[in-house]
């Protein structure tokens, strides 16, 4: 898969630390609905993000994508195709252990809805005020220009699927 973005501290303004670093990957998508695609608004950090998450050890990558997806937005998808992936690392923050951090690999697929149905949230991501949310393309990639993350992992995730979505969006162009 094309490696699209590699973002570090520096990036979001943050001086980086050496310290122990946790290797995490993970699934993501753009997920088209007629016209619209899928896009999660945590509302208290106030951002937007694509869905998906961790790959677990027994899982593939596209197996992950299929239940992160359905987890989050309670679809089912047709995966259509490879957007591209972003390497981040994030010094400040750990998953397991909160002083180290992590170097997170994203794969990110392009997907259509096959059957809608409604999310299933976790704890942590109801407590974030996860909301599904569904837009245009272009109005995604505007509201996520206009997220201001009130965080750390936020400032990570709006430059990790801004990337994506631009590189999506010269996908859906080049067709």
């Amino acid at each position: 898969m094309k490696l699209l973005l590699e973002l570090k501290d520096d990036d979001i303004g943050v001086l980086s630390r050496k310290i122990k670093t946790e290797i995490r990957s993970a699934a993501r998508a753009v997920i088209f609905s007629g016209n619209k695609i899928a896009l999660l608004h945590v509302t208290k950090n106030n951002y937007h993000k694509l869905p998906g998450g961790g790959i677990e050890k027994s899982e593939t990558v596209k197996g992950a994508l299929i239940r992160e997806i359905a987890e989050e937005t309670g679809c089912k998808i047709k995966i259509t195709g490879e957007v591209g992936k972003v390497i981040e690392h994030r010094s400040h923050e750990g998953i397991l252990n909160r002083n180290a951090g992590v170097l997170q690999t994203s794969y990110c697929y392009l997907a259509d809805v096959l059957e809608k149905g409604k999310p299933n949230f976790d704890e942590g991501e109801k407590e974030a005020g996860y909301k599904l949310e569904w837009a245009s393309l272009d109005l995604a990639i505007k509201m996520i220009e206009n997220s201001k993350p009130n965080n750390y992992e936020g400032k990570f995730i709006v430059k990790r699927d801004l990337a994506l979505l631009r590189a999506a969006k010269a996908i859906a162009e080049a067709k």
